[in-house]
């Protein structure tokens, strides 16, 4: 009983960091359309929290780059909702019983 509660809980700061990640990546890459600030402190932390990430992706798929169109955040967001679908809900299931 208090392993399911936990892991229950568990899955959830989950599913809400998962989905956190992914709006932050959707504002990163609409901000990259209209070159804001580089200075600003709130782009930088965007960045910081995303490039590692967009970065890693583009270096496992060259092909995320096609014609100077980045589709790295398209495809971060796709595997990010691709592990909220099957392993949370897979947490959430065990939890339930």
């Amino acid at each position: 009983m208090v392993a399911n509660t936990i892991l229950s809980a568990l899955a959830t700061i989950l599913h809400s960091l998962i989905t956190l990640y992914i709006w932050i990546i959707i504002i990163a890459a609409l901000l990259s359309f209209v070159r804001p600030d580089p200075n600003n402190a709130i782009v930088q932390m965007l960045y910081r929290l995303t490039e590692p990430t967009l970065n890693k992706a583009k270096q496992l798929a060259p092909f995320l780059v096609f014609n100077g169109i980045d589709l790295s955040p398209l495809a971060v967001v796709l595997v990010l909702k691709f592990f909220d679908m099957t392993a949370v809900q897979l947490m959430f299931s065990y939890a339930q019983g």
